[in-house]
Order: C-alpha cells, then sequence, then structure tokens
C-alpha cells in the first residue's frame, strides 16, 4: 500500500478540545484523549471530511463490519501514527494484531464481489419513494402545480369550489380522474395533515445554503422579501453544485406524498439534508418551490378545507368537520352521490363551534329568538377532552395536542366527576384557580415556567358542553338537553372539574345587566347560546360579548403610541414593513419603552405610504444594535429602529384590553390584547402621546371600574347591591372556597328557572316537555324515598347545616341541581307525608293534584339560593308561593285543607 496521504483513510491524533463526538457511541472525546478519524466524502460539499472515534469504539466497529469494508490492516494506514508516544504505538498494533485474528489471520482486506448493474438515479429515487400506482398524467406534480396556480389566480369562492370540482370530476384528458384522489386532497391541504417538519424558513434556509455552497447571509437578506420557496427557488436556479432541470417536471405526487411523509419523521440536520438530497436532482426550480411551500403548509392559493372537499362532494366539509379523518371523508364521498351525515369519531378532533362578535343586545336578542344561555366568557384556553375507557386525549382550539403539564392530571379526576361515562367528548375551558380564594388567574398562568410560580393554585377545567356521551352523539340535540345530560352525570370535583357559569336569558334588560356586571367585575364578556341551538362544528352561531365590541368600541382600552419600529411582514406583505412596534416615553428613565406590537388597522393604499414616510434604520432583528434610546426585551427587537424617536408619528392603537407581561414589554410590563391602528394622530407629538406614567393610569383604571353606564341607562336598568361579586370571584375565607362552584351552580339554575316562569308564549312546549321529565323523576324519586324514608347525603368536605331538621318535597318543574344543594347543606328530601317544607319553582300554584301535609310551608326555591348565599336561612314569609287554582267552586273547599301557604 502506498504511504501517500491522500490513499489513507485513517488519521490518529489527541482531542485539542473536546468538542468532536464519537461517530459509534455518539459521547465526547475529551481533550487530551487519544482518538482515530475514518476520512470520509464531504456530502455537503466537495472534498472529505473526518468522523472521529474513541480507539476502542472504532476498533469495535471494525469487528461487526463485513469482512470486504475497508478497516486498519496495519500502522501504515494510520496518517499521525509517527507522531503518537511509543506506549500509544504498542496499544495501537496490538488492537491491529488483535483484529487481525478476529478474521482469520488475513492481513489483507478482502476485493469486493462485482455487484449487479444498478440502477439509474432516477430510478434509486423512485424506489427509495416506493411509487406504488402507475404514472399516468393525473398523478403528475407539474398538473398539481397548475391546478394550484389556476386556483389561486381566481378570488371568487365558487370559482376556486368549481375548479377543484371539474378536475375531480374530468381530469386532465376532460373524461374522467384516473389520480390518486387521496394523495392530491394530502397535498391540497398540508395544513389538515398530521406532518409536523420542524423546519422553520431560517432552518431551511441554513439547510439549503450548505446544499447550495451559497452565502447564508445573503440568502436571509433575500428572505427579507417574505416568501422562503422564492428564496430557495432563487438560489437553486443559480447553484453551481446542482445543475437544476430545465425540461418539462416529470415527478409524480406520489414520490413528493412518500418525500414528505419520511422527512417528517427526520429530526437531525444532517438526515434531512442527505433526504433533500436524493430529490432534488429530479426537481424543476418550480418543483422545489412548490414543495417548500407544501412543508410551510401553505400553498399560497387562498383555499382551505371547504373549497377543496366541497369540489369532492357538497357534504363532504360538513363530515370533515365532524371527523377531522381527510383519508377516511376522501374515501366516504368521492364518487358517491348520496347525501354523507357527519359522524362522531371518538379520539378524533371534532371542530369546536364558535362565536361571532356580538356588538349589541337588540342583536344577540334577534340571534336567539328562543331565549339564551348567557356563560361567562373565561380567560383561559380552549380544550376538547375525548375519552374512551381509560384513554384520554386532549385537543386545543386549532385541534393540537394540548401540552401535557396543562391536562396530563386530568386523567385523575375525569372518572371522578364523570363515575358512569365509558366514553364522552367535553366542550372546556381551562384556566388557573387559585385554591385559597376560588379566583381564576390571569391569562398565561398555565406556561409551564409560569404556572410553578402559583402554589396555591391548580388547573381547573371549566365544562360547558357534552358532544358525545356514552356511544350516543349529542351535537344534534338542543343544548337545552344538553346541558340536562351534562348535569345529570357530572359531579363537580372542587378546583379541578366544574360546570361553567351561565344563566338563562329571555329579555333584554336581563342581558344588559348581565353584560353590565360582568364587565364591572373586569372579566373578558359573555358568550351567548341560543337554547335551542344544535352543535355545528365549524360554525360561528354563538355569540360573543367583551367590552371593544359595544358602542362602537367605545369602551375598548385604547393608547396613543409612538412607532419606534418596524418588522417585515410575510405573504403578500413581504418584503415591506407591515408589522409595528408601538411604545412610549418614560420621563423617569428618559428612554422610550415597548408596548405591542401591531399589524392590523391600516389598508394597502396607507402601508404603502408609510414605507417612504417612516424614517428606520434597519438593524435585522440584532439586539447588539438596538440604540440606547431603546429600553427593549430580545423578544421585540425588529428588524427596523426608528432613526429619531422623536419625529415619529403617533398612532391610535385600540384593543380587548390591557394585560402586563413584565417578560415581554418594558413599558412596567404593560401591554394591549388583540391590538388594531385605529387613528393616525397627526395632532398629535412624541411629548403629547402617551408616556409611561400616563399609561400606568390607565391600566390601572381599566382593571378598577368599567364604566357601563351608558349600557344600563339605554336599558333602564340598575345594578342591585350584590351585583359586585360574582361567585367565579370566589372569597376569601377557605370555608367558602372549598366549593365555589356549588355556590356558582346553585345561582344559575334558580336564575334559569325565575326566567324560566315569566317565558314568552314561545316556550310553553318546551316547558311541559320539562313537567313531563319532572313528574317521572319526581315519582321515581318518591319510590327510592319510600324504601329508605329519608335520604340524606354526606360530603367529604362538611358545610354548614343550614337546613337542618327541614324535609322537603320539591314539585314540578324541578331541578335536580337545587335539590343536590339542598342536601349538601343539610336539608333531607322526604317522601309525601313526613315533609315539611314544600319547593316550587313558581310564585303560583294553579293545579293540585296532591294531597300535602297540613302543616307544611309551601316556598318558592328562591329562598334555598338566597339562604346558601349568605350563608343563614333567610326569613321564609317573603317566599310564600300562592295557591290560585284553576278549578270549579265546588273543587276549592276540598283543595283547601290541604294547602296551607
Amino acid at each position: 500500500m502506498s504511504d501517500t496521504e491522500e490513499e489513507r483513510v485513517f488519521e490518529i491524533d489527541v482531542a485539542k478540545n473536546g468538542r468532536a463526538g464519537c461517530k459509534k457511541c455518539k459521547q465526547k472525546c475529551l481533550q487530551g484523549e487519544l482518538r482515530i478519524a475514518k476520512i470520509v466524502a464531504n456530502p455537503f460539499a466537495d472534498g472529505k471530511m473526518k468522523n472521529w472515534h474513541h480507539i476502542d469504539c472504532l476498533f469495535e466497529a471494525f469487528k461487526k463490519q463485513r469482512a470486504t469494508t475497508k478497516r486498519i490492516e496495519s500502522e501504515d494506514d494510520i496518517i499521525g501514527f509517527e507522531l503518537i508516544s511509543a506506549d500509544q504505538q504498542t496499544s495501537i498494533k496490538d488492537k491491529i494484531r488483535d483484529l487481525r485474528v478476529s478474521f482469520g489471520g488475513s492481513t489483507k482486506t478482502p476485493t469486493k464481489k462485482p455487484k449487479k448493474a444498478v440502477k439509474a438515479e432516477q430510478n434509486k429515487l423512485a424506489a427509495d419513494v416506493d411509487v406504488k400506482k402507475e404514472v399516468n398524467k393525473d398523478n403528475q406534480f407539474k398538473i398539481f402545480q397548475k391546478i394550484v396556480e389556476k386556483v389561486a389566480k381566481h378570488p371568487s369562492y365558487l370559482d376556486k369550489t368549481g375548479i377543484i370540482k371539474q378536475f375531480f370530476d374530468k381530469g386532465s384528458d376532460g373524461n374522467s380522474f384516473k389520480g390518486d384522489i387521496e394523495i392530491w386532497c394530502r397535498l391540497l391541504l398540508p395544513g389538515s395533515v398530521k406532518r409536523i417538519y420542524n423546519l422553520q424558513s431560517k432552518q431551511l434556509v441554513k439547510i439549503f445554503s450548505k446544499m447550495f455552497l451559497e452565502d447564508q447571509d445573503e440568502m436571509m437578506a433575500h428572505l427579507e422579501q417574505g416568501d422562503i420557496s422564492d428564496t430557495i427557488s432563487h438560489f437553486y436556479n443559480r447553484s453551481k453544485k446542482f445543475n437544476p432541470i430545465t425540461s418539462k417536471s416529470t415527478i409524480t405526487v406520489q414520490e413528493v406524498d412518500n418525500f414528505l411523509e419520511h422527512l417528517s419523521k427526520l429530526t437531525k440536520e444532517d438526515d434531512q439534508i442527505s433526504h433533500f438530497s436524493k430529490i432534488i436532482k429530479t426537481l424543476t426550480p418550480d418543483d422545489l418551490k412548490t414543495i417548500i411551500r407544501l412543508i410551510k403548509h401553505d400553498l399560497r392559493m387562498g383555499a382551505g378545507a371547504k373549497h377543496v372537499l366541497e369540489g369532492i362532494h357538497p357534504d363532504a366539509y360538513n363530515v370533515y368537520k365532524t371527523s377531522k379523518d381527510l383519508d377516511g371523508v376522501v374515501e366516504r364521498c368521492f364518487g358517491n352521490r348520496k347525501v354523507q351525515s357527519a359522524e362522531v369519531k371518538i379520539l378524533t378532533p371534532v371542530f369546536p363551534m364558535l362565536a361571532e362578535a356580538c356588538k349589541s343586545v337588540e342583536y344577540a336578542m334577534k340571534k336567539c329568538p328562543n331565549g339564551m344561555f348567557s356563560e361567562i366568557k373565561y380567560d383561559g384556553e380552549r380544550v376538547q377532552v375525548h375519552k374512551q375507557g381509560n384513554e384520554f386525549k386532549y385537543f386545543s382550539r386549532s385541534l393540537k395536542p394540548v401540552m401535557p403539564h396543562k391536562v396530563a392530571h386530568f386523567k385523575e379526576y375525569i372518572p371522578k366527576a364523570f363515575p358512569h361515562a365509558e366514553d364522552l367528548i367535553l366542550d372546556t375551558e381551562i384556566l388557573m384557580m387559585d385554591t385559597n380564594t376560588g379566583k381564576p388567574l390571569p391569562f398565561g398562568t398555565l406556561g409551564v415556567h409560569k404556572k410553578a410560580q402559583f402554589r396555591d393554585a391548580s388547573v381547573c377545567l371549566f365544562v360547558f358542553d357534552c358532544m358525545y356521551y356514552n356511544g350516543e352523539s349529542l351535537m344534534e340535540k338542543p343544548l337545552i338537553e344538553r346541558k340536562k345530560i351534562l348535569n345529570a352525570n357530572m359531579t363537580e370535583v372542587p378546583n379541578h372539574i366544574v360546570f361553567s357559569e351561565m344563566q338563562e336569558i329571555d329579555e333584554p334588560q336581563k342581558l344588559a345587566k348581565m353584560i353590565a356586571k360582568v364587565l364591572k367585575l373586569g372579566l373578558e364578556g359573555l358568550v351567548l347560546k341560543d337554547t335551542m341551538s344544535k352543535y355545528e362544528p365549524g360554525k360561528r352561531h354563538w355569540l360573543k360579548v367583551k367590552k371593544d365590541y359595544l358602542f362602537g368600541g367605545a369602551m375598548a382600552d385604547s393608547a396613543d403610541l409612538i412607532v419606534l419600529g418596524a418588522w417585515y411582514g410575510t405573504g403578500q406583505k413581504g418584503g415591506m414593513m407591515s408589522v409595528f412596534l408601538m411604545g412610549c416615553y418614560n420621563p423617569n428613565t428618559r428612554k422610550f419603552c415597548t408596548v405591542t406590537k401591531v399589524h392590523t388597522g391600516h389598508d394597502d393604499k396607507t402601508l404603502e405610504r408609510l414605507q417612504k414616510e417612516l424614517e428606520m434604520e434597519k438593524i435585522s432583528s440584532d439586539p447588539d444594535k438596538v440604540p440606547s434610546w431603546l429600553n427593549c426585551t430580545r423578544t421585540m427587537v425588529p428588524d427596523f429602529v426608528a432613526v429619531d424617536p422623536k419625529k415619529q408619528p403617533v398612532w391610535e392603537i385600540t384593543g380587548a384590553e390591557f394585560s402586563q407581561q413584565h417578560d415581554v414589554h418594558t413599558a412596567d410590563g404593560i401591554s394591549i390584547r388583540f391590538p388594531r391602528v385605529t387613528k393616525i394622530r397627526d395632532d398629535k407629538t412624541w411629548k403629547t402621546a402617551t408616556n409611561v406614567d400616563e399609561l400606568k393610569e390607565l391600566f390601572k383604571k381599566s382593571k378598577a371600574d368599567t364604566d357601563v353606564s351608558q349600557l344600563l341607562k339605554d336599558y333602564k336598568v340598575e345594578l342591585d347591591a350584590d351585583d359586585d361579586t360574582l361567585s367565579t370571584k370566589g372569597t376569601d375565607t377557605k370555608e367558602n372556597s372549598k366549593s365555589p362552584s356549588k355556590k356558582r351552580l346553585l345561582d344559575i339554575s334558580i336564575n334559569s328557572e325565575a326566567s324560566s316562569s315569566s317565558s314568552s308564549p314561545k316556550k310553553c312546549k318546551k316547558d311541559s316537555l320539562e313537567s313531563v321529565d319532572s313528574r317521572r323523576d319526581n315519582k321515581k324519586l318518591a319510590e327510592e324515598s319510600e324504601k329508605s324514608n329519608i335520604r340524606k347525603v354526606k360530603l367529604e368536605n362538611a358545610l354548614p347545616n343550614l337546613f337542618e331538621n327541614i324535609q322537603g318535597l320539591f314539585v314540578n318543574p324541578r331541578d335536580p341541581n337545587i335539590e343536590r344543594y339542598f342536601l349538601a347543606y343539610g336539608g333531607l328530601i322526604a317522601k309525601t307525608k313526613n315533609a315539611n317544607c314544600i319547593f316550587h319553582s313558581t310564585n303560583k300554584i294553579e293545579d293540585i293534584c296532591v294531597e300535602w301535609p297540613k302543616n307544611a310551608k309551601h316556598l318558592h326555591v328562591s329562598w334555598i339560593v338566597d339562604s346558601v348565599n349568605q350563608l343563614k336561612l333567610k326569613p321564609s314569609d317573603n317566599y310564600c308561593v300562592t295557591w290560585e287554582p284553576v278549578v270549579s267552586s265546588k273543587h276549592n273547599e276540598r283543595y283547601k285543607k290541604f294547602f296551607k301557604g
């Protein structure tokens, strides 16, 4: 063997700084430790590279390899052997000798036998991606790109759907579609497929700069135009290492789909580069651009699942919203002319039902003609809970899995809350709950680090809907029925799983008062739902009321802020400043502080004008280039900063509310949620704009009180003395905070029943149906009471025995929640002859069918509510019901002897 270094493939030396890792065991070669490198071809560039190994690791690898694979046969094969110490040389010679023995004493690597002829590079790739179907024109990737381009050019929704429908009906030959419909839909809807590549734009630039041998900074500068696919396609076109195909594209949709599937399983940069290198030789620049857009889950054609799936079948999108199984929906609907119904699939996320903005009480009454349930809009995270046996899954509003640290513990509490549920789907909101006060903690405290700061808090699940229970889909049932099923089958677990607070409303005055009450308490708002509405996945048929929606935004929080910097936009706004850093002046530090970043409120013409008017200096988000006058955290370093902040324009920024996050913004951490530009204040300068001290006062005032006088005045209502608190706010006493949700649910039930007693004639039919169910339940309860005479519930955390020695009987219409809390606070439910108190949900009795005990009192159930809320028995005289039977006079005397009011 020649001794020239070019022919020797092994090199030995001592590790200089301990940074290189062993190729076999993946551990570092420590500083001063002897190591051996195998010299191999560099897959990223011309030339060779060294794969370092520990001495023992390399010789162990030699013993496991094939006899024909190159190994160290003598010390002459090792570059640098003569530079190591004599003891080290002896050790290496001993290992070579042992290795030679293990291969039967052979001193030379056997010559490899000639292999059979291999296929061409194109065939290798085809084998690698495992193309399973015969290639036809409908499966060509260039046809896919033409359809995407055609759809992108048409702004109309109907036109986009029509183009897709025509292609899936007629195909590229005008007769019929012969392609793989499932792959086509997966590629047309890249965001609907569960593929995660973990390849952000900067990482893609890094990968392709190595592949193309291009300057990474130059590629990043090109990326500022906003489209990563354009950047990579541009540098591929001019690449010296690769010769882009200039002829027509030959790759198929199956090859692309298989390429993406394999890419989603790769996490190491080297493996990703190798995978891209296999396919890139077969791609045109347009092919590569489209593949990058598929990786980024955005084909930029202005069409989503609704456009594509309705091009397959009129019912396909509705089915998809319920099942979220794209392949299953396509298989079921494509070519099928029958009407398809949506089916719930347990453990598969359902598109959540959404809410549209409600800007007035009148609009809410119009959209909810059957009356409405008013629910507190919690400032937490929407979570869809799935349970099948002992398996649990949790999905976010965007149908992605929820971080385990937020929901893992619910596995312990859900079986307690739903002891009889084998499988179910719940719609819920999660937020942190202070276990001492019963108060929900602010938005953002669910983060793993934030959560650790609150030791006396737990993540609480607020349940407000049930879509599936024990094998039955409930989505077609009206909301009032779903609520009944939920209340009948769920038992609250304090501070962990509780009912969402709600109240039934059927009058505009009641709604106005409820909105005022919620806003006065500083809560986010309300969600309003028609009592007879079905659960419609993806539809915005609920209503949300927030203070910035009312009176044309007059109640919203706003501040006059200075434009301090900007970022490049993306997509159509790529290459231009379209996201702006807003802030204010701090007179104490004489620096400008950041408050928020805003990207909505300007039209295209205004944005175009601002590119010339704003005097900005480019710093490319480099923290070292932030000027001394700007107090800015690393997360808020923009692409551009103002040349002179004192000459910058002032804009009025309006949002839902002020928030406070000290680790993001520097104006005492104050920011604005959901900000938008509402006015360019040409009449103001940096001196007259809102400064930090004024911003603190605005924040304090916003959190302390909300002016609801206009709302109350318009509907001629007043807040009561007890309207300054809600049960969700809890109390400061631990006795009451042990189960704050019990009080909350009790309030809800009574208010609901009270409102139903004065409901409109439209609800008579519904009420009569409820009465039938209530009579059936009452009969069943009486039968159970006959067996045990008196039924009593013992709670783990004892509550005050407010209703001790009171044996109550609840008559139609009944609410099981009221009975539950009557029992919880010491009451007893007795059979008819032993009852000393009869509870009614109406103020007058028109028909009496049962002979009541002579000495029993007849009270309205609101007596229970008020007594529990004030933790003392209220005088019963004010709660007595009246007897006004609609019967003939001859029956009156008979009934009077059984009734004492």
